[in-house]
């Protein structure tokens, strides 16, 4: 797999963000989203339900929007966290983000989610706050990048985190590269060999991350 973004810094697409709607409570969440800016949503868990947080159930989180003005679409049938094919998991359970980017079916919700932007800011939901827990940053994001539009990531504070500033924190915390793109030598590195680098962390977190079939039950 080839990451376009590879440690070297991307213009991000201000109308693409992904978002994680965490343990908000409803009114932090709309504000959350009209700071910024966001016209669309576009919900991509594979179950759009919260047990514990019922207002962002499918039905109830697209009648909120609607007050907001914000309009939801699902797609969680192409780009959730939890395909139905078995052949998308590994010999462990583990679903195989790369399989998945792979199909048709991700591919024709990737062109969803870029098309929709057209004059609007379009947030990609799912539940988790930090992108590097989470399917949207490990599975969609680097997609977007191969598509040539990075997305930003809005976090709780209302900050926005670039996604080439996510892929740092990304091979901090798993380690990929380190003595490499940190030591004396990483301006000889060719961009293949960084976007190899960078493959191989998402790759890395991605096996501690990815939905397990006998695994805890998620909302990815």
């Amino acid at each position: 797999m080839q990451i376009r973004s590879a440690i070297v810094a991307e213009n991000p697409d201000p109308r693409l963000v992904s978002v994680g709607h965490s343990n908000h409570d409803w009114p932090a969440f709309a504000a959350l989203l009209r700071g910024a800016g966001v016209t669309m949503l576009a919900d991509v868990r594979s179950s759009p339900y919260s047990g514990r947080y019922p207002y962002f159930n499918r039905e109830p989180l697209a009648r909120g929007l609607r007050d907001e003005n914000i309009d939801y679409v699902f797609l969680g049938d192409l780009l959730g966290g939890r395909p139905g094919l078995p052949s998308l998991y590994d010999e462990e359970g583990r679903v195989d983000y790369e399989r998945v980017r792979r199909t048709e079916r991700f591919q024709h919700g990737l062109e969803q989610l870029m098309h929709g932007r057209g004059g609007n800011t379009v947030a990609f939901l799912c539940s988790e706050e930090d992108p590097l827990d989470c399917h949207r940053g490990l599975m969609i994001a680097p997609a977007l990048c191969e598509r040539g539009c990075p997305p930003s990531h809005l976090r709780k504070d209302g900050s926005l985190e670039t996604n080439e500033q996510m892929e740092r924190r990304l091979l901090e915390k798993t380690g990929v590269g380190a003595g490499i793109l940190d030591g004396l030598f990483v301006a000889t590195l060719s961009q293949e060999e960084r976007r190899s680098l960078l493959a191989e962390a998402y790759r890395c977190l991605a096996l501690r991350k990815a939905h397990r079939l006998q695994g805890e039950p998620d909302e990815e």
